[in-house]
């Protein structure tokens, strides 16, 4: 009967690539794997809203969001696109470069450690004693966390999906546990703080000593990972600005009870949109493979088609939603209005395949102006937006500013040579 179910499946799913044009079966073996583990993180990262939401206050859970904002922005220097060139030089077989560029990423993140601890004393001498406890603890771990992650770029090179999602489930669901556990017991914001570096610093070491026992690593490298990891995350530094500078200004403008109520807003579909994203995972080792030509060509069809079940997934959110915020989030009745808008954006979640192309086939300076255009026009509109619009300019200057990633991702795809 399995196999039977197996054989109907493989056929519906080959037959599906003439309207696709996309290797159906390859994301089908390696998208359940990530789906699952990306299923298990969007629960998490849900349960841990409600847990917020319902058993702290709401100037606590905006000074939360406000603080891990800026721990984001101080994790900069631990050269984020460092992760995606090695996923494509051990795609090539040059597993040889994973441990220089994790000593690279580590060395490098010490400077986000030094900063944070300068952040600290700013805000000691502006009497703030709650950032800057904040702040001295995340210099502690600023360097290490996100750069012990390299395991995870290793196994997405590899293809090995099943390791990858088995690993980050683990990960989430020790740490959801330690969190939610944390917050009962206490609304004392460093003693949660502390909680989420030390639990996900810990399992990720755990992690990567695993996986670099059980995987010997070749001797091959390829000089030019280094230099292309370090010039990804150059050109990912606005971006990750653009990301986080909604609740920086929200924090600054409105205060820390709107960042409340933003950030239990844009939850659920944040939530969703990683599901998405996994698409990317996938793409960039097949891709590397493709000639790029092909991959263009194919582009806007992929991601026309594609918007219909985005369609569909919006229809069925704002459906549901007053009796998600009715029942989960009662004390944030006036986030739904928001979530219902900001869901639209996920009509742009497909722009990861033509980024997807850019990052498989080094295209630099198609990836640095798109970078520079989207993210710059951001950070521009979502300030004009909290200065003068307050909440509903941040959100509808959040949509905007997604369609025009998907414009210029699109854009400066089929302008690469």
């Amino acid at each position: 009967m399995i196999e039977k179910i197996k054989i109907v499946a493989y056929r519906l799913l080959k037959k599906s690539e003439k309207w696709t044009k996309t290797d159906m079966i390859y994301l089908a073996k390696g998208g359940f794997w990530l789906t699952l583990g990306q299923g298990v993180s969007s629960v998490s990262s849900f349960l841990l809203a409600i847990a917020f939401a319902n058993l702290l206050p709401k100037e606590t859970y905006g000074t939360y969001k406000y603080i891990m904002s800026i721990v984001s922005l101080l994790a900069i220097p631990t050269l984020a696109g460092m992760n995606t060139a090695i996923v494509q030089a051990v795609a090539r077989g040059y597993e040889g470069s994973v441990i220089p560029a994790f000593k690279t990423k580590v060395k490098w993140g010490l400077l986000g450690g030094l900063a944070s601890l300068i952040l600290a004393a700013y805000y000691y001498f502006n009497d703030n004693s709650t950032l800057t406890i904040a702040f001295l603890i995340s210099s502690i771990f600023v360097p290490f966390m996100d750069s012990l992650l390299i395991y995870d770029s290793y196994l997405n090179g590899k293809k090995d999906f099943k390791s990858l999602s088995n690993y980050n489930i683990f990960i989430r669901i020790i740490s959801t546990v330690v969190l939610i556990l944390t917050v009962f017991l206490t609304d004392n914001i460093f003693l949660f703080i502390s909680s989420y570096f030390t639990t996900h610093t810990i399992l990720r070491l755990i992690i990567f000593k695993i996986v670099f026992k059980r995987n010997s690593l070749n001797q091959e490298k390829d000089p030019e990972t280094i230099s292309y990891g370090k010039h990804l995350s150059l050109m990912g530094i606005i971006g990750s600005i653009a990301m986080q500078i909604d609740k920086i200004l929200i924090f600054h403008y409105l205060g820390s009870v709107d960042v409340a109520v933003y950030s239990i807003a844009i939850a659920p579909i944040d939530q969703i949109k990683p599901i998405f994203k996994n698409i990317q995972i996938l793409l960039l080792p097949k891709f590397a493979s493709k000639n790029i030509n092909t991959l263009k060509n194919s582009l806007t069809k992929k991601i026309s088609k594609s918007s219909i079940i985005l369609l569909f997934i919006i229809g069925i959110y704002i459906l549901i939603s007053p009796i998600l915020f009715k029942y989960v989030f009662p004390q944030y009745l006036e986030s739904m209005f928001y979530s219902q808008l900001y869901s639209l954006s996920l009509l742009t979640v497909f722009m990861v395949i033509p980024l997807s192309v850019l990052r498989a086939h080094n295209k630099k300076n198609e990836l640095y102006k798109f970078n520079l255009f989207a993210f710059g026009s951001q950070i521009i509109i979502i300030f004009i937006s909290a200065k003068f619009f307050g909440l509903m300019g941040v959100i509808v200057g959040r949509i905007i500013s997604k369609f025009l990633h998907l414009f210029f991702s699109i854009y400066f795809t089929k302008k690469s040579n």
